[in-house]
């Protein structure tokens, strides 16, 4: 049976061999560990193989989360990577280091007032709906800039790029032509914004894809922590 290291392990080298048969570096690729519905016993075990940066989808589970391990484990870069209801921003602003789905003006001047002024500037990415799927969230291309143009005014929020979910599909060319439409989108912001760095885009189904459209952050969960229990 294999463990949380072996499994990390397993993603890393695959991001590694992605990265090298489209001549990057696989340095210039981070893994993050989707550790939704999982317990804090796991994401330990994932530290201690080596693993920094974790994402969650549910506010309230990752708040808890955050608590409980940010004095043992005060190195750890926590992601917020779901959708976010505004009466709930306080969360995500007081405890996260990332937010990546911000999608409304609203949302982003709500983390602003709310992050506390000795913490650090909340990373933002902005999450676009590259494929106009109407049960996802996320602004159509059209709305990058004016929505980026309002979080670069927010002085408690960092613009780091952009996230994305494109369709679920084995068809190639179809992830080539969403993950093409998101690379170009965000070497647009990138001249804009001189802090725009990220790219978050792959996951474990389409993740060689994401890395040869120039992806700089893939989400790996159940392949590292093994299928979600969504029943607790």
């Amino acid at each position: 049976m294999t463990t949380i290291a072996d499994r990390l392990a397993a993603a890393q080298h695959r991001i590694a061999q992605a990265a090298q048969k489209c001549a990057r570096s696989p340095e210039q690729i981070r893994l993050l560990a989707v550790s939704k519905t999982k317990p804090v016993a796991d994401i330990i075990e994932a530290y201690q193989a080596g693993q920094r940066c974790f994402g969650e989808n549910y506010v309230q589970e990752g708040a808890f989360k955050i608590i409980a391990l940010k004095h043992d484990y005060p190195d750890i870069e926590w992601h917020f990577i779901g959708p976010l209801q505004s009466n709930k921003t306080n969360l995500v602003a007081q405890h996260f280091d990332w937010m990546h789905t911000v999608a409304r003006d609203k949302i982003a001047q709500r983390l602003n007032e709310q992050r506390p002024s000795g913490m650090a500037p909340l990373n933002v990415c902005i999450q676009i709906n590259i494929s106009d799927e109407a049960t996802k969230s996320g602004i159509p291309a059209a709305q990058m800039l004016p929505l980026a143009q309002c979080i670069s005014s927010l002085h408690h929020l960092t613009l780091r790029g952009l996230m994305a979910i494109p369709t679920a599909t084995t068809d190639c060319a179809l992830q080539l032509q969403e993950f093409t439409e998101l690379q170009q989108l965000f070497a647009t912001l990138k001249q804009a914004y001189p802090t725009v760095d990220t790219l978050s885009m792959g996951m474990s189904n389409d993740l060689d894809m994401a890395i040869t459209c120039g992806s700089t952050l893939v989400r790996i969960g159940s392949a590292i922590f093994g299928e979600r229990d969504y029943s607790i």
